[in-house]
C-alpha cells in the first residue's frame, strides 16, 4: 500500500510510504489516502497523526506518471477525485490532525499541510508551491488554504514565483505551527494529547475557524455551536471537572 493507517490508543497514525521516491502522489497513492481517511471516520479515533516515511514528507505529483498517462486530462481528474474527496474527510473530522513534516514539501504536499489542524516542521523542512514551475495549476485545496495560512498577498507570490521556504520562514509566515528538532515526537505527543479531549469541541472549533461567513454570521454560528457543545457529554463532563478540581474523563 502507498499509504499505511493503523489505530493505537485512539490515534490514526496515517503513514504516506513510498518514501524512496519523495512520496509523490500517483493515483494509487490517492487512492489509498481516501481509505486511509475513512478510516479515521470510525468512532475509534479522536486525533490524526500524518506522517511520511523517507527523506521528504511529500515532493507533490508523480510528474513520471502524468507524463506516461495515455489521456492526461482524465488521469488528472482520476487523481485529484480520489486526493481531494480524502482531503475533504480531514477536514470534517472532529478528530483533530496533526501533521509531522519534514525535507521536501511541495505542490500537493501544500495541500495536506493546509488540511491539517496542527502542523509540526522538521528543522530540514523546506516548502515550495511549484505548480507553476512547470506550467501547472495548483490543486489540493492549495488555493484556499494557502491564503487564508499566509495571507492572499504571500499566497499569490509564493503560488506565480515558486519562492522556496525554510522551516524557520514557514512558521513566521504561519505555513506551519511549530519548527522543531524533533517533529515526529512532538507531533505524537500532540495527537496523543489530543486524543484525551473533548472532540466534540474539538470538531466544532474546526468548523468555526474554517468556514467562510461575515462577522454577524460567524457570532450566530459561535452561538449555536456553545450551546451544544455545553449539553453534550463533554461539555457537562468539562464543566463537572473543572468544579470538582479534577481532570476531565472525556470518552
Amino acid at each position: 500500500m502507498s499509504v499505511s493507517v493503523s489505530v493505537r490508543d485512539c490515534v490514526a497514525h496515517v503513514r504516506l510510504d513510498r518514501g524512496d521516491q519523495g512520496n509523490p502522489i500517483d493515483l494509487a497513492l490517492a487512492r489509498s489516502l481516501l481509505e486511509a481517511a475513512r478510516r479515521c471516520q470510525a468512532d475509534d479515533v479522536r486525533a490524526v497523526l500524518l506522517t511520511a516515511a523517507g527523506r521528504s514528507f511529500c515532493v507533490g505529483g508523480d510528474l513520471r506518471e502524468f507524463a506516461a498517462a495515455p489521456d492526461l486530462r482524465a488521469h488528472l481528474l482520476e487523481v485529484t477525485d480520489a486526493l481531494h474527496d480524502a482531503l475533504r474527510i480531514f477536514t470534517t473530522l472532529d478528530a483533530p490532525v496533526v501533521a509531522a513534516v519534514h525535507g521536501a514539501v511541495a505542490g500537493a504536499g501544500l495541500g495536506l499541510v493546509g488540511v491539517a489542524d496542527i502542523a509540526v516542521a522538521a528543522e530540514d523542512a523546506t516548502f515550495v508551491a511549484a505548480y507553476t514551475g512547470i506550467g501547472y495549476s495548483p490543486d489540493a485545496g492549495v488555493t484556499w488554504s494557502l491564503p487564508r495560512l499566509v495571507g492572499p498577498a504571500t499566497a499569490l507570490d509564493l503560488l506565480l514565483t515558486n519562492r522556496r521556504l525554510t522551516a524557520a520562514e514557514a512558521q513566521a509566515a504561519g505555513l506551519v505551527s511549530r519548527v522543531t528538532a524533533d517533529a515526529p515526537g512532538v507531533a505524537a505527543d500532540l495527537a496523543a494529547r489530543l486524543a484525551g479531549g473533548a472532540t466534540g469541541a474539538f470538531g466544532a472549533t474546526k468548523r468555526l475557524v474554517r468556514r467562510s461567513a461575515s462577522f454577524d454570521d460567524q457570532l450566530d454560528a459561535e452561538a449555536e455551536a456553545l450551546a451544544g457543545a455545553a449539553v453534550s457529554p463533554d461539555g457537562r463532563e468539562g464543566v463537572r471537572a473543572f468544579l470538582a478540581k479534577r481532570p476531565p474523563r472525556y470518552r
